[in-house]
Protein backbone atom coordinates (compact mmCIF):
# COMPACT_ATOMS: atom_id res chain seq x y z
CA UNK A 1 0.00 0.00 0.00
CA UNK A 2 2.67 2.46 0.55
CA UNK A 3 4.32 1.51 -2.83
CA UNK A 4 1.11 2.44 -3.98
CA UNK A 5 1.03 6.15 -2.72
CA UNK A 6 4.64 6.15 -3.80
CA UNK A 7 3.29 5.64 -7.69
CA UNK A 8 0.25 7.77 -7.27
CA UNK A 9 2.81 10.78 -5.75
CA UNK A 10 5.44 9.97 -8.79
CA UNK A 11 2.45 10.32 -11.44
CA UNK A 12 2.45 14.16 -12.40
CA UNK A 13 -1.20 14.29 -13.09
CA UNK A 14 -2.40 12.37 -9.78
CA UNK A 15 -0.21 14.52 -7.17
CA UNK A 16 -1.15 17.38 -8.53
CA UNK A 17 -4.98 16.19 -7.60
CA UNK A 18 -4.38 14.60 -4.47
CA UNK A 19 -2.68 17.88 -3.27
CA UNK A 20 -5.28 20.09 -4.46
CA UNK A 21 -7.66 17.62 -2.43
CA UNK A 22 -5.33 18.19 0.77
CA UNK A 23 -5.48 21.64 0.04
CA UNK A 24 -9.11 21.85 0.14
CA UNK A 25 -9.27 20.08 3.20
CA UNK A 26 -6.76 22.11 4.88
CA UNK A 27 -9.28 24.89 4.28
CA UNK A 28 -11.98 23.23 5.29
CA UNK A 29 -10.54 22.24 8.61
CA UNK A 30 -9.50 26.34 9.54
CA UNK A 31 -12.69 27.55 8.40
CA UNK A 32 -14.81 25.24 10.86
CA UNK A 33 -12.21 27.02 13.62
CA UNK A 34 -12.60 30.76 12.99
CA UNK A 35 -15.55 31.94 15.15
CA UNK A 36 -18.31 33.45 13.32
CA UNK A 37 -18.55 37.62 13.96
CA UNK A 38 -20.58 38.31 17.92
CA UNK A 39 -19.81 34.96 19.42
CA UNK A 40 -18.12 34.87 22.95
CA UNK A 41 -15.19 32.66 22.11
CA UNK A 42 -14.17 31.95 25.80
CA UNK A 43 -18.22 31.59 27.02
CA UNK A 44 -18.45 29.17 24.69
CA UNK A 45 -15.38 27.15 25.22
CA UNK A 46 -16.06 27.45 28.73
CA UNK A 47 -19.83 26.04 28.12
CA UNK A 48 -18.88 23.00 26.13
CA UNK A 49 -16.01 21.87 28.51
CA UNK A 50 -18.91 21.97 31.48
CA UNK A 51 -21.52 20.14 29.45
CA UNK A 52 -21.54 16.81 27.56
CA UNK A 53 -21.72 16.57 24.01
CA UNK A 54 -24.50 14.79 22.76
CA UNK A 55 -28.29 14.77 22.85
CA UNK A 56 -30.59 16.84 20.13
CA UNK A 57 -27.45 17.88 17.85
CA UNK A 58 -25.40 15.22 17.89
CA UNK A 59 -25.82 14.32 14.61
CA UNK A 60 -25.69 17.89 13.23
CA UNK A 61 -22.56 18.69 15.23
CA UNK A 62 -20.98 15.55 13.84
CA UNK A 63 -21.37 16.41 10.53
CA UNK A 64 -19.84 19.59 11.22
CA UNK A 65 -16.84 18.23 12.82
CA UNK A 66 -17.76 19.66 16.04
CA UNK A 67 -18.05 23.14 14.69
CA UNK A 68 -21.73 24.00 15.30
CA UNK A 69 -21.58 24.09 19.38
CA UNK A 70 -18.54 26.32 18.59
CA UNK A 71 -20.41 28.48 16.55
CA UNK A 72 -17.74 28.94 13.90
CA UNK A 73 -18.75 30.12 10.34
CA UNK A 74 -18.85 26.25 8.87
CA UNK A 75 -21.30 25.63 11.59
CA UNK A 76 -23.47 24.37 9.49
CA UNK A 77 -21.56 21.97 8.22
CA UNK A 78 -22.40 19.51 5.10
CA UNK A 79 -25.72 18.99 6.47
CA UNK A 80 -28.00 21.72 4.67
CA UNK A 81 -26.72 19.98 1.45
CA UNK A 82 -27.68 16.59 2.92
CA UNK A 83 -30.66 17.22 3.75
CA UNK A 84 -31.61 18.91 0.28
CA UNK A 85 -30.04 16.73 -1.83
CA UNK A 86 -32.44 13.90 -0.06
CA UNK A 87 -35.62 16.24 -0.73
CA UNK A 88 -34.61 16.49 -4.42
CA UNK A 89 -34.19 12.67 -4.54
CA UNK A 90 -37.96 12.20 -2.79
CA UNK A 91 -39.51 14.74 -5.10
CA UNK A 92 -37.93 13.32 -8.43
CA UNK A 93 -40.50 10.47 -7.61
CA UNK A 94 -43.28 12.41 -7.04
CA UNK A 95 -43.03 15.92 -9.45
CA UNK A 96 -42.84 14.70 -13.45
CA UNK A 97 -41.29 18.02 -14.06
CA UNK A 98 -38.04 16.46 -11.97
CA UNK A 99 -38.62 13.42 -13.35
CA UNK A 100 -38.28 14.46 -16.84
CA UNK A 101 -34.75 16.58 -16.17
CA UNK A 102 -33.39 13.20 -14.69
CA UNK A 103 -34.00 11.06 -17.97
CA UNK A 104 -32.22 14.21 -20.09
CA UNK A 105 -29.04 12.78 -19.00
CA UNK A 106 -26.17 15.64 -18.24
CA UNK A 107 -28.07 18.50 -18.94
CA UNK A 108 -31.25 17.42 -16.60
CA UNK A 109 -28.91 16.28 -13.52
CA UNK A 110 -27.09 20.17 -14.03
CA UNK A 111 -30.97 21.66 -13.17
CA UNK A 112 -31.43 19.14 -10.60
CA UNK A 113 -27.98 20.19 -8.87
CA UNK A 114 -29.04 24.11 -9.75
CA UNK A 115 -31.90 23.60 -8.09
CA UNK A 116 -30.50 21.21 -4.58
CA UNK A 117 -28.10 24.28 -4.47
CA UNK A 118 -30.86 26.52 -4.27
CA UNK A 119 -32.52 24.65 -1.53
CA UNK A 120 -29.47 23.98 0.47
CA UNK A 121 -29.33 28.17 0.88
CA UNK A 122 -32.72 28.21 2.07
CA UNK A 123 -32.17 25.61 4.70
CA UNK A 124 -28.83 27.03 5.94
CA UNK A 125 -31.16 29.99 6.09
CA UNK A 126 -33.61 28.45 8.54
CA UNK A 127 -30.76 26.29 10.27
CA UNK A 128 -28.80 29.47 11.08
CA UNK A 129 -31.53 31.06 12.05
CA UNK A 130 -32.65 28.64 14.58
CA UNK A 131 -29.12 28.00 15.90
CA UNK A 132 -28.34 31.87 16.27
CA UNK A 133 -31.91 32.30 17.90
CA UNK A 134 -31.51 29.26 20.79
CA UNK A 135 -27.67 30.71 21.51
CA UNK A 136 -29.54 34.05 21.75
CA UNK A 137 -31.83 32.57 24.45
CA UNK A 138 -29.29 30.36 26.52
CA UNK A 139 -31.19 27.49 25.04
CA UNK A 140 -28.43 25.80 22.47
CA UNK A 141 -26.41 24.55 25.87
CA UNK A 142 -29.05 23.90 28.19
CA UNK A 143 -27.34 24.46 31.92
CA UNK A 144 -25.03 26.95 30.81
CA UNK A 145 -25.46 30.36 31.87
CA UNK A 146 -22.83 32.33 30.78
CA UNK A 147 -24.08 34.49 27.46
CA UNK A 148 -22.84 33.34 24.06
CA UNK A 149 -23.11 36.04 22.32
CA UNK A 150 -21.34 39.60 22.65
CA UNK A 151 -24.29 41.31 21.77
CA UNK A 152 -28.18 40.25 21.32
CA UNK A 153 -29.29 43.03 19.31
CA UNK A 154 -30.71 42.48 15.97
CA UNK A 155 -27.46 42.91 13.92
CA UNK A 156 -25.36 40.66 15.27
CA UNK A 157 -28.21 38.27 14.87
CA UNK A 158 -28.58 39.38 11.11
CA UNK A 159 -24.45 39.39 11.08
CA UNK A 160 -24.47 35.57 12.35
CA UNK A 161 -27.01 33.92 10.40
CA UNK A 162 -25.79 35.74 6.77
CA UNK A 163 -22.02 34.34 7.95
CA UNK A 164 -23.13 30.93 8.42
CA UNK A 165 -25.24 30.88 5.27
CA UNK A 166 -22.26 32.26 3.72
CA UNK A 167 -20.10 29.57 4.97
CA UNK A 168 -22.44 26.59 3.77
CA UNK A 169 -22.19 28.33 0.57
CA UNK A 170 -18.49 28.40 0.37
CA UNK A 171 -18.48 24.51 1.70
CA UNK A 172 -20.59 23.47 -1.31
CA UNK A 173 -17.85 25.67 -3.71
CA UNK A 174 -15.57 23.64 -1.93
CA UNK A 175 -17.02 20.17 -2.52
CA UNK A 176 -17.58 20.65 -6.03
CA UNK A 177 -13.73 21.97 -6.53
CA UNK A 178 -12.24 18.16 -5.49
CA UNK A 179 -15.11 16.63 -7.22
CA UNK A 180 -14.19 18.64 -10.38
CA UNK A 181 -9.90 18.74 -10.04
CA UNK A 182 -9.35 16.51 -7.38
CA UNK A 183 -10.29 12.59 -6.63
CA UNK A 184 -13.51 11.05 -5.22
CA UNK A 185 -16.73 13.10 -4.70
CA UNK A 186 -16.35 16.49 -3.51
CA UNK A 187 -19.21 16.43 -0.63
CA UNK A 188 -18.08 12.88 0.47
CA UNK A 189 -14.53 13.73 1.57
CA UNK A 190 -15.67 16.67 3.19
CA UNK A 191 -18.13 14.57 5.21
CA UNK A 192 -14.93 12.21 5.87
CA UNK A 193 -13.36 14.76 6.79
CA UNK A 194 -15.55 16.25 9.75
CA UNK A 195 -16.39 12.82 11.03
CA UNK A 196 -12.55 11.81 11.54
CA UNK A 197 -12.24 15.12 13.05
CA UNK A 198 -14.09 14.14 15.67
CA UNK A 199 -12.96 10.66 15.96
CA UNK A 200 -9.29 11.15 17.88
CA UNK A 201 -11.17 13.51 20.75
CA UNK A 202 -14.05 11.23 20.73
CA UNK A 203 -11.85 8.23 21.60
CA UNK A 204 -9.59 9.65 23.64
CA UNK A 205 -12.39 10.68 25.58
CA UNK A 206 -13.19 6.95 26.21
CA UNK A 207 -9.81 6.24 27.74
CA UNK A 208 -9.95 9.72 30.26
CA UNK A 209 -13.41 8.31 31.58
CA UNK A 210 -13.29 4.57 31.53
CA UNK A 211 -9.56 3.63 31.61
CA UNK A 212 -7.22 1.31 29.87
CA UNK A 213 -9.59 -1.59 29.68
CA UNK A 214 -12.54 -0.14 28.62
CA UNK A 215 -10.49 1.73 26.08
CA UNK A 216 -8.87 -1.99 24.64
CA UNK A 217 -12.17 -3.55 24.72
CA UNK A 218 -13.63 -0.33 22.73
CA UNK A 219 -11.01 -0.41 20.17
CA UNK A 220 -11.17 -4.41 19.88
CA UNK A 221 -15.05 -4.26 19.62
CA UNK A 222 -14.17 -1.00 16.52
CA UNK A 223 -11.26 -3.00 14.44
CA UNK A 224 -14.44 -5.94 14.44
CA UNK A 225 -16.89 -3.57 13.58
CA UNK A 226 -14.78 -1.95 10.31
CA UNK A 227 -13.76 -5.45 9.56
CA UNK A 228 -17.81 -6.07 9.53
CA UNK A 229 -18.70 -3.09 7.80
CA UNK A 230 -16.63 -3.28 5.09
CA UNK A 231 -17.45 -6.58 4.43
CA UNK A 232 -21.32 -5.98 4.07
CA UNK A 233 -20.58 -2.31 1.78
CA UNK A 234 -18.24 -4.66 -0.67
CA UNK A 235 -20.95 -7.84 -0.85
CA UNK A 236 -23.37 -7.65 -3.41
CA UNK A 237 -25.58 -10.19 -5.71
CA UNK A 238 -24.44 -9.88 -9.04
CA UNK A 239 -27.89 -11.21 -11.47
CA UNK A 240 -26.69 -12.60 -14.59
CA UNK A 241 -27.70 -10.75 -18.02
CA UNK A 242 -27.53 -11.75 -21.21
CA UNK A 243 -28.22 -9.59 -24.40
CA UNK A 244 -29.25 -11.58 -27.52
CA UNK A 245 -27.26 -11.09 -31.02
CA UNK A 246 -29.10 -9.05 -33.57
CA UNK A 247 -28.17 -7.65 -37.05
CA UNK A 248 -28.11 -4.20 -37.72
CA UNK A 249 -27.33 -3.62 -41.48
CA UNK A 250 -24.43 -5.44 -41.77
CA UNK A 251 -23.27 -5.23 -38.82
CA UNK A 252 -23.76 -8.03 -35.43
CA UNK A 253 -24.78 -6.61 -32.13
CA UNK A 254 -25.19 -8.08 -29.23
CA UNK A 255 -24.18 -11.24 -27.78
CA UNK A 256 -22.29 -10.11 -24.68
CA UNK A 257 -23.37 -11.38 -21.23
CA UNK A 258 -23.45 -9.00 -18.39
CA UNK A 259 -24.90 -8.58 -14.83
CA UNK A 260 -26.45 -6.36 -12.43
CA UNK A 261 -24.81 -5.89 -9.37
CA UNK A 262 -27.67 -5.97 -5.92
CA UNK A 263 -25.87 -4.02 -2.95
CA UNK A 264 -26.68 -5.56 0.27
CA UNK A 265 -26.64 -2.10 1.52
CA UNK A 266 -28.35 -0.43 -1.55
CA UNK A 267 -30.11 2.47 0.27
CA UNK A 268 -26.19 3.89 2.00
CA UNK A 269 -26.73 6.24 5.25
CA UNK A 270 -29.42 7.93 4.22
CA UNK A 271 -32.36 5.70 6.29
CA UNK A 272 -29.94 6.67 9.20
CA UNK A 273 -30.37 9.99 8.52
CA UNK A 274 -34.15 9.88 8.29
CA UNK A 275 -34.49 7.96 11.33
CA UNK A 276 -32.35 10.05 13.34
CA UNK A 277 -33.65 13.06 11.73
CA UNK A 278 -37.51 12.03 12.54
CA UNK A 279 -36.26 11.20 16.48
CA UNK A 280 -34.73 14.19 16.48
CA UNK A 281 -38.44 15.80 16.23
CA UNK A 282 -40.11 14.90 19.07
CA UNK A 283 -37.13 16.15 21.44
CA UNK A 284 -37.20 19.71 19.48
CA UNK A 285 -40.64 19.80 20.78
CA UNK A 286 -39.34 19.06 24.50
CA UNK A 287 -36.18 21.73 24.14
CA UNK A 288 -38.58 24.49 23.08
CA UNK A 289 -40.92 23.45 26.17
CA UNK A 290 -39.05 23.08 28.97
CA UNK A 291 -41.31 23.94 31.94
CA UNK A 292 -44.71 22.30 30.35
CA UNK A 293 -46.41 19.84 32.30
CA UNK A 294 -47.90 18.08 28.94
CA UNK A 295 -48.48 14.35 29.36
CA UNK A 296 -47.29 13.69 25.91
CA UNK A 297 -44.10 15.93 26.45
CA UNK A 298 -43.64 14.36 29.32
CA UNK A 299 -43.62 11.25 28.09
CA UNK A 300 -41.02 12.28 25.18
CA UNK A 301 -38.83 13.76 27.60
CA UNK A 302 -38.62 10.46 29.61
CA UNK A 303 -38.11 7.71 26.65
CA UNK A 304 -37.26 9.71 23.50
CA UNK A 305 -34.76 12.10 24.15
CA UNK A 306 -31.94 10.25 26.27
CA UNK A 307 -31.13 7.96 23.49
CA UNK A 308 -30.60 4.84 26.81
CA UNK A 309 -34.04 3.50 27.18
CA UNK A 310 -34.80 0.48 25.67
CA UNK A 311 -38.39 2.00 24.04
CA UNK A 312 -36.35 4.99 22.11
CA UNK A 313 -33.60 2.17 20.48
CA UNK A 314 -37.16 -0.08 19.68
CA UNK A 315 -38.41 2.75 17.65
CA UNK A 316 -34.87 3.77 15.92
CA UNK A 317 -34.52 0.41 14.83
CA UNK A 318 -37.81 -0.20 13.54
CA UNK A 319 -37.74 3.27 11.53
CA UNK A 320 -34.03 2.37 10.10
CA UNK A 321 -35.83 -0.72 8.80
CA UNK A 322 -38.51 1.64 7.52
CA UNK A 323 -36.79 3.89 5.49
CA UNK A 324 -34.01 1.16 4.28
CA UNK A 325 -36.84 -0.47 2.48
CA UNK A 326 -38.42 2.99 1.72
CA UNK A 327 -36.08 4.48 0.00
CA UNK A 328 -34.29 1.46 -2.13
CA UNK A 329 -37.83 1.60 -3.20
CA UNK A 330 -37.46 4.53 -4.95
CA UNK A 331 -34.03 4.28 -6.08
CA UNK A 332 -34.48 0.77 -7.45
CA UNK A 333 -36.98 0.68 -9.82
CA UNK A 334 -37.80 -3.08 -11.56
CA UNK A 335 -40.53 -1.83 -13.86
CA UNK A 336 -38.07 0.43 -15.07
CA UNK A 337 -34.80 -1.89 -15.63
CA UNK A 338 -37.06 -4.72 -16.65
CA UNK A 339 -38.07 -2.52 -19.58
CA UNK A 340 -34.66 -1.35 -20.47
CA UNK A 341 -33.68 -4.97 -20.64
CA UNK A 342 -36.43 -5.58 -22.87
CA UNK A 343 -35.81 -2.89 -25.44
CA UNK A 344 -32.20 -3.39 -25.85
CA UNK A 345 -32.18 -7.14 -26.14
CA UNK A 346 -31.70 -8.37 -22.57
CA UNK A 347 -32.88 -10.86 -20.48
CA UNK A 348 -32.27 -12.97 -17.44
CA UNK A 349 -31.15 -15.95 -18.09
CA UNK A 350 -34.18 -18.80 -17.26
CA UNK A 351 -36.24 -15.86 -16.57
CA UNK A 352 -38.53 -14.30 -19.34
CA UNK A 353 -38.22 -10.75 -20.38
CA UNK A 354 -41.41 -8.38 -19.40
CA UNK A 355 -43.26 -9.01 -16.23
CA UNK A 356 -41.79 -12.03 -14.98
CA UNK A 357 -38.46 -10.27 -15.06
CA UNK A 358 -39.88 -7.40 -13.07
CA UNK A 359 -41.06 -10.07 -10.71
CA UNK A 360 -37.99 -11.66 -10.49
CA UNK A 361 -36.28 -8.05 -9.60
CA UNK A 362 -38.20 -7.23 -6.99
CA UNK A 363 -38.22 -10.76 -5.00
CA UNK A 364 -34.77 -10.82 -4.99
CA UNK A 365 -34.17 -6.95 -4.01
CA UNK A 366 -36.99 -7.40 -0.85
CA UNK A 367 -34.16 -10.95 0.09
CA UNK A 368 -31.43 -8.91 -0.28
CA UNK A 369 -32.79 -5.90 1.30
CA UNK A 370 -33.85 -7.26 4.56
CA UNK A 371 -30.31 -8.30 5.58
CA UNK A 372 -29.27 -5.07 4.96
CA UNK A 373 -31.61 -3.09 7.14
CA UNK A 374 -30.67 -5.27 9.64
CA UNK A 375 -27.18 -4.40 9.15
CA UNK A 376 -27.86 -0.91 9.38
CA UNK A 377 -29.62 -1.03 12.53
CA UNK A 378 -27.89 -2.71 14.38
CA UNK A 379 -24.43 -0.54 13.36
CA UNK A 380 -26.99 2.19 14.50
CA UNK A 381 -27.54 0.83 17.87
CA UNK A 382 -23.50 0.85 18.76
CA UNK A 383 -23.57 4.11 20.18
CA UNK A 384 -26.85 3.87 21.49
CA UNK A 385 -25.76 0.58 23.72
CA UNK A 386 -22.37 1.50 24.19
CA UNK A 387 -23.88 4.84 26.42
CA UNK A 388 -26.16 2.89 28.28
CA UNK A 389 -23.10 0.29 28.92
CA UNK A 390 -20.48 2.59 30.13
CA UNK A 391 -21.89 6.16 30.17
CA UNK A 392 -20.18 6.93 26.97
CA UNK A 393 -20.69 10.21 24.61
CA UNK A 394 -23.58 9.77 22.18
CA UNK A 395 -20.52 10.58 19.69
CA UNK A 396 -19.08 7.32 20.77
CA UNK A 397 -16.15 6.78 18.34
CA UNK A 398 -16.98 3.54 16.58
CA UNK A 399 -21.08 4.84 16.80
CA UNK A 400 -23.02 3.50 13.51
CA UNK A 401 -23.23 6.91 11.07
CA UNK A 402 -19.76 7.89 11.98
CA UNK A 403 -18.48 4.30 11.25
CA UNK A 404 -20.46 4.05 7.83
CA UNK A 405 -19.47 7.54 6.66
CA UNK A 406 -16.02 6.49 7.42
CA UNK A 407 -15.42 3.38 5.52
CA UNK A 408 -17.66 3.85 2.59
CA UNK A 409 -15.93 6.98 1.77
CA UNK A 410 -12.28 5.82 2.04
CA UNK A 411 -13.89 2.81 0.09
CA UNK A 412 -15.02 4.67 -2.17
CA UNK A 413 -11.37 6.76 -2.33
CA UNK A 414 -9.53 3.80 -2.76
CA UNK A 415 -11.13 2.61 -5.59
CA UNK A 416 -11.47 5.91 -7.78
CA UNK A 417 -7.00 5.98 -6.63
CA UNK A 418 -7.14 1.99 -7.63
CA UNK A 419 -8.56 3.14 -11.15
CA UNK A 420 -6.04 6.06 -12.26
CA UNK A 421 -3.26 3.78 -11.00
CA UNK A 422 -3.79 0.76 -13.11
CA UNK A 423 -4.57 2.68 -16.00
CA UNK A 424 -1.01 3.94 -15.99
CA UNK A 425 0.40 0.31 -15.17
CA UNK A 426 1.26 0.53 -11.67
CA UNK A 427 0.28 -1.12 -8.99
CA UNK A 428 -2.67 -0.08 -7.14
CA UNK A 429 -4.20 -0.91 -3.74
CA UNK A 430 -5.95 -3.73 -3.51
CA UNK A 431 -4.40 -7.11 -4.59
Amino acid sequence: MLGAFANAFRTPDLRRKLLFVLLIITIFRLGSQVPTPGVNVANVQACINQLEEGGLYSLINLFSGGALLQLTIFALGIMPYITASIILQLLVVVIPRLEALKKEGQAGQTKITQYTRYLTLGLAVLQATGIVALARNGALLQGCERDLLHDNGTGTFLVMVVTMTAGTAVIMWLGELITDRGIGNGMSILIFTQVVATFPAALWSVQTSQGWVVFGVVMVIGLILVAGVIFIEQAQRRIPVQYARRMVGRKMFGGNSTYIPLKVNQAGIIPVIFASSLLYLPAMAVQFNPESQNPVLDFIGTYLVGGDHPLYMAMYFALIIFFTYFYVSITFNPVEVADNMKKYGGFIPGIRAGKPTEDYLSYVLSRITFPGALYLGLISLVPLIAFAAINASQNFPFGGTSILIMVGVALDTVKQIESQLQQRNYEGFLK
